[in-house]
């Protein structure tokens, strides 16, 4: 398999938390296993573009990242998080 590039990556985390709805998140793995199918060794090594992604769409306002249920900033953040929409108390700066 090809990596996929960074707009479909992009294009498909915007698509699954919107088919999620509105306060609701996702898990990265869920875009991981959307592009790389169900087998770890598909879907695990896009976890990383995965995540730059969702720190690139959270800069500019479109998901939010969240860990314990509260957005981060996402040029800090470690560990577990979820991606989901925005809302008006989200956006920082």
């Amino acid at each position: 398999m090809t990596d996929p590039a960074p707009d479909d990556v992009s294009r498909t985390l915007l698509d699954l938390v919107a088919r999620r709805g509105p306060g609701k998140t996702i898990c990265p793995s869920e875009v991981a296993r959307a592009l790389g199918g169900p087998h770890p060794d598909g879907w695990g090594p896009l976890m990383q573009p995965v995540r730059r992604a969702a720190v690139a769409l959270a800069k500019e306002g479109r998901v939010a990242i969240l860990r314990k249920g509260r957005p981060v900033d996402p040029d800090d953040f470690k560990g577990v998080y979820r991606i989901g929409p925005t809302t008006g108390s989200d956006r920082s700066g």
